[in-house]
């Protein structure tokens, strides 16, 4: 049998090559070739050579289809990772696992192996075979004795090896017939007939048709695992994440304890779900109550610091916003957002300045959500707003008070999506007042929570009265006359550097 060939084929025109240019001499596309295996036969002149395969399949109507029945999943042992994938792990399905290094994929994988493999050994799934390009077997096994898992089923219900060759990989999975086969990395995965190195594109893309093949043709749940590359894409080129059928991407912070789960692609199961993890001495573990983790360890309520409620698929998340503004010392301000949109931050700024009379043009401006969370819900524009106008008046907003909400341009509260929920999960952590936009109040009857008072506001403007309203009922950090403008206004800032800015 002839050893298949490789091509240096453009991803722009699809021209090939017999060897690699930096520009396609048919397109002109720069750093487009990657080198491709070329198969001798296509699957589609094999199927018109085959006797009786000269007349195409007959179309089925869509109410004809023959119903499937309902695939049993395999469950990781890890009950916010199944909660992610939609129930566990789907047989014959292939799963990208990403996430930056030393994050704690391995780790990840490895616990899910050995919940796999118990699981296995009381369902007959079978065992779990850990493929690994990284590291040593040596290696692996200490790994395993930090996890606690060199005794019980997962000592014999996880074959460790130390392999990077798709061939060699593939040809024991057929062999052993695993229930689960973890490849961990696809970057120093290597294919034989490509003489580019492992972590090329064209290594990449063909060693996850080849584990594609295997996992649709044996049935064999095959998961992944895939770095962000310095450019910020995970394992290199889109491609890898189309090919597969789901793409989990794991997140937070090396320096601390969270780490967060979410479904990027996910055609088993729903693409909102998000699994809370904490990382300790024996690795991860899930969090008892993640609508609480999110939150400030610190007692007292501080200038700058509001709590808002973030929805992340059917949960509710509490989140502490804490925002900082300090007086610009020279040149254009900073607009600064970790875990939050920088162009809402811009446009909450703006709002504030031309509708709610807090000037923070001169002033740099720096927000953030505690926990290394990353939330786009626009629901988290309130409480961003009263931060900043709680740091800029040095006034804190009461404690016990959460706040919800989408600012428009306008300066009004628009409607948000759970709201009920979200109001419900913050009387049960001992919240005890909410300010809401008053759509949800004449559209709902004002949800009605025990234990829970709920303001509902029109304006940003009318919810900064009730955040930031002075214990003698001054109003939200006023001003004396003095300092007003002929409009009520607080005056405009003169954006110079050191101008002294308007406090209350």
């Amino acid at each position: 049998m002839a050893r298949p060939q490789s091509r240096f084929v453009c991803q722009s025109c699809g021209e090939s090559f017999l060897r690699w240019e930096g520009q396609c001499r048919a397109c002109a596309a720069w750093n487009s070739l990657v080198e491709t295996v070329v198969r001798g036969t296509p699957a589609v002149a094999r199927r018109r050579a085959a006797p009786g395969a000269d007349r195409a399949a007959d179309a089925i109507p869509l109410g004809r289809l023959a119903a499937q029945a309902a695939v049993a999943r395999l469950p990781s042992g890890i009950a916010e990772l199944d909660r992610v994938l939609g129930g566990g792990l789907v047989p014959g399905s292939l799963v990208l696992v990403g996430g930056e290094p030393g994050i704690g994929k391995s780790t990840l994988l490895l616990q899910a192996a050995a919940g796999l493999a118990a699981s296995g050994a009381t369902s007959g799934a079978g065992h779990v075979l850990y493929a690994t390009g990284e590291e040593s077997a040596a290696q692996i096994r200490l790994r395993a004795a930090r996890l606690g898992l060199l005794h019980g089923p997962a000592s014999d219900g996880i074959h460790v090896l130390a392999e990077h060759e798709i061939e060699r990989i593939g040809e024991i999975a057929r062999r052993d017939r695993p229930g689960v086969v973890v490849v961990d990395s696809i970057q120093t995965a290597t294919v034989g007939e490509l003489e580019g190195p492992a972590g090329s594109v064209g290594q990449v893309r063909e060693a996850a048709l080849r584990l594609m093949e295997l996992a649709k043709g044996e049935g064999i749940a095959v998961v992944l695992v895939g770095h962000v590359t310095k450019d910020g894409s995970l394992a290199g080129p889109k491609t890898l994440e189309h090919l597969v059928d789901a793409v989990l991407s794991l997140e937070g912070e090396r320096t601390g304890g969270l780490r967060l789960v979410r479904a990027v692609k996910n055609r088993f199961g729903s693409t909102e779900e998000v699994g809370v993890l904490e990382m300790g001495e024996l690795g991860l573990h899930e969090v008892a109550d993640p609508a609480r983790a999110f939150l400030g360890d610190h007692d007292m309520s501080a200038p700058g610091s509001v709590v808002g409620v973030t929805l992340e698929g059917t949960r509710a998340l509490l989140v502490e916003v804490q925002a900082l503004a300090a007086q610009a010392p020279y040149g254009t301000p900073r607009r600064t957002a970790i875990g939050l949109d920088a162009g809402r931050l811009a446009l909450l700024v703006a709002v504030l300045g031309r509708r709610a009379g807090i000037n923070l043009g001169s002033h740099d401006v720096y927000a953030n959500l505690a926990g290394g969370l990353a939330a786009a819900d626009p629901a988290l524009d309130l409480p961003v707003a009263l931060a900043l106008a709680s740091t800029f008046r040095d006034r804190p907003v009461p404690g016990g008070l959460v706040a919800i909400g989408e600012v428009g341009l306008l300066g009004e509260l628009r409607a948000v999506g759970g709201m009920e929920r979200r109001l419900r999960e913050a009387a049960r952590l001992g919240f005890s007042r909410a300010i809401i936009p008053r759509s949800h109040a004449s559209a709902t009857a004002a949800p009605s929570i025990p234990g829970l008072i709920v303001n509902a506001v029109g304006t940003v403007r009318e919810a900064l009265g009730v955040a930031l309203e002075a214990p003698d009922g001054s109003g939200p950090g006023e001003l004396p006359a003095a300092g007003r403008t002929r409009d009520g206004q607080p005056p405009a800032s003169s954006g110079r550097p050191g101008a002294p800015s308007a406090r209350g």
